[in-house]
């Protein structure tokens, strides 16, 4: 199947708007062409002023022949912009089309696919790969089709006058046109995708940097404990310098070669009139004189017209990472739980193939059940939670709800049987009120504020200005990280869903709003199937069962009193807390 170009891609988003784009680009084209018609009055003026010295009185076509220059520039002027305004009306909409295709594929992918990429890098891709599609559409192709006009329009006119100048004033141009190939092939192509690479590693690391001031502010540290962050600016900085300096030679010799006609003119003028000069001649290379910048100009824009094609292939290469990632598959069974409990057979999951981050586990929750799953950094707590949610589908084995195979069940029903509570829940900024009925668009505001009162979160209300209809980032209204958490339970609590999943969420929570969220979650936690994963043991020490996970398998199960007994990795790792929450701060003197 022969592959598709980009610009017939891009034309498939513009329906019947792609018109407008064939029109910008016969006008800017026309608009080329017309531009050259006032380089032949110019040329009129200055045979008048030659035949006609020194008794300029007599030449009479001065004026009109400078009137008409004016006249065809401003035409030139005029249908230029008329191809603008269609490009843009094509490009607007092109942009609009690709941006809603990209977000409703954004929307039907599994939420853990979409956290793989990093919103930084998401926004960058969503955002500044269609605004460069939109840039090329807008500007870029029409004024290609202007570059290619010109240089065709200017061919006829250096041999229309003299043959000899004609072929001098290409020589320069020859030469700059090699050069300048020789800087935007296949080398420049890979190091547009390098340069996109490394501005999208620092987008995205300066989103997570941005996320993670809250915690430079309360330790006092610097930029540089985000090592992440300042070696993308690092690697930034050095491609940039060694590729300026990789072009600087190239560049110094392409510009040199487009501006060096006047010297392959003058030169060639002086050998061509060593017997006498003749009146047409000195006319001719006037003109050519004034009319060779022009050539520079075409072939300057076409090298760009290069760099942008490449830019615009990079960006859809960009958009195209995202729209291949295949959407979770949907089941024709559509089947509906029986009721909230989880089963796991023989599950196993890795995120690149390859190494496996859960092997061969197989569970049961019960419904009503409060488990909590722990163990050190990297032992699949979070990935084994995914999955129960449906963020990615098994590789091996079946997680089962209420008896009914996760993937047989509708995403919608899915998504109102599960509640996940991040570590670090996001707030929009709408108001409180807003935030909360995100869980359920269709509650009534007694219902909101019924969930925040339950959420432990009248505190909160009592001391914003509005209430609960503050509007969250506006006018230097903040919330700290456990008010979020509150927040988000609120929300969780509305949405009533059967099954709860807390991933952290009283990580970021000072003392005083921990023991608030821990009142929230008790709350949150009636009658509910609930799994929690957890760092702070204090958190899961009344949990139904506790699941100890390394290495993405179950090396322990048992209440916490049972596991205690055991010298295994519980034991450890409680030991090891209750070490940490007997340290006190010594004050010295």
């Amino acid at each position: 199947m022969k592959k598709q170009t980009n610009l017939s891609r891009l034309m498939g988003y513009a329906g019947r708007y792609r018109y407008f784009s064939y029109a910008s680009w016969i006008l800017s084209a026309l608009s080329a062409l017309i531009a050259l018609i006032p380089f032949w009055y110019i040329w009129n003026i200055i045979r008048e002023v030659l035949q006609k010295a020194p008794n300029f009185h007599q030449a009479q076509g001065l004026v009109y022949a400078g009137w008409m220059a004016v006249i065809f520039a401003v035409i030139s002027v005029l249908v230029y912009i008329i191809g603008l305004m269609c490009s843009h009306l094509a490009a607007f909409r092109i942009a609009t089309n690709l941006r809603c295709d990209i977000m409703r594929h954004i929307a039907a992918l599994p939420m853990g696919a979409t956290e793989t990429f990093g919103s930084g890098k998401l926004r960058k891709i969503v955002n500044e790969s269609s605004a460069a599609t939109e840039n090329y559409l807008a500007h870029q192709l029409p004024d290609k089709a202007g570059a290619i006009a010109t240089p065709c329009g200017l061919l006829i006119l250096l041999f229309v006058f003299d043959w000899r100048l004609g072929l001098l004033s290409l020589f320069p141009v020859a030469l700059g046109f090699l050069i300048m190939m020789s800087m935007t092939g296949k080398n420049m192509q890979r190091k547009m995708k390098e340069y996109q690479n490394a501005l999208e590693d620092m987008s995205n690391e300066a989103v997570e940097y941005v996320r993670g001031m809250p915690i430079i502010k309360t330790f006092g540290q610097t930029i540089f404990s985000f090592k992440r962050f300042k070696n993308a600016i690092d690697r930034y900085s050095v491609w940039v310098i060694a590729y300026t300096k990789e072009l600087r030679l190239p560049m110094v010799f392409y510009t040199a070669a487009i501006n060096s006609v006047f010297v392959f003119l003058i030169v060639g003028g002086i050998w061509l009139t060593k017997n006498n000069v003749s009146p047409e001649f000195l006319l001719n290379l006037l003109f050519y004189i004034i009319i060779t910048p022009v050539i520079a100009l075409a072939l300057t824009r076409i090298m760009f017209q290069s760099e942008n094609a490449m830019i615009v292939d990079d960006a859809l290469s960009r958009i195209d990472s995202i729209l291949e990632i295949a959407p979770l598959a949907e089941s024709s069974r559509s089947l509906v739980p029986k009721d909230s409990s989880i089963v796991l057979q023989d599950v196993s999951f890795s995120y690149d193939g390859q190494k496996r981050a859960i092997k061969n586990i197989s569970l049961t929750i019960n419904s009503g059940e409060t488990v909590a799953f722990v163990g050190p950094s990297g032992s699949g707590k979070t990935t084994l939670a995914s999955l129960i949610a449906r963020f990615f589908d098994v590789e091996q084995g079946k997680i089962l709800i209420g008896g009914v195979d996760i993937r047989d069940i509708p995403k919608e029903t899915l998504m109102n049987m599960v509640s996940f509570v991040f570590q670090d829940s996001k707030l929009i900024k709408a108001s409180i009120i807003e935030n909360v009925r995100m869980g359920k668009p269709s509650a009534s505001r007694a219902e909101v504020l019924e969930a925040l009162t339950k959420a432990q979160c009248s505190d909160i209300l009592a001391k914003l200005p509005n209430g609960a209809d503050t509007i969250i980032g506006q006018k230097g209204i903040y919330l700290s990280g456990g008010e979020q958490q509150r927040i988000a339970i609120a929300r969780v609590m509305l949405k009533n869903t059967p099954i709860i999943i807390l991933d952290e969420a009283t990580a970021f929570a000072d003392p005083d709003n921990e023991n608030k969220v821990q009142a929230a979650f008790s709350e949150l936690a009636k009658d509910k199937t609930v799994i929690m994963i957890a760092h702070r043991l204090s958190t899961i020490i009344n949990a139904d069962l506790i699941y100890v996970l390394k290495d993405g398998q179950i090396a322990e199960k048992g209440n916490a009193e049972e596991l205690q007994k055991i010298d295994g990795i519980f034991s450890t790792m409680w030991k090891s807390y209750q070490t940490s929450v007997r340290w006190k701060i010594i004050k010295e003197g």
